[in-house]
């Protein structure tokens, strides 16, 4: 038994190879992990800038429905009554 607490896996030559390999491993997925965070937030953030812009588009519609030609969004498109996305 104290053999084997006295013997390390790997002699400390090699092993510091591996160490380094995993932390290189370790480095690239953690760049790729926040460059798929970094597009998600930007998708996330495009999208919320469409919504609120359909939102105030619909409010400034709402507020002053006999002006020119602005309509509800409702009312657009092709005549079916409902929400276009």
């Amino acid at each position: 038994m104290e053999l084997l607490v006295a013997a390390p896996a790997l002699p400390l030559d090699e092993a510091g190879k591996y160490v380094a390999g995993a932390y290189v491993v370790f480095v690239v997925l953690l760049v790729v992990y926040l460059a798929i965070m970094a597009a998600k937030v930007q998708r996330i953030e495009r999208e919320l800038r469409d919504v609120a812009a359909i939102a105030e588009e619909k409010k400034g519609a709402q507020a002053a429905p006999g002006r020119g030609s602005e309509t509800p969004l409702a009312s657009r498109g092709s005549g079916g009554g409902g929400t276009d996305v």
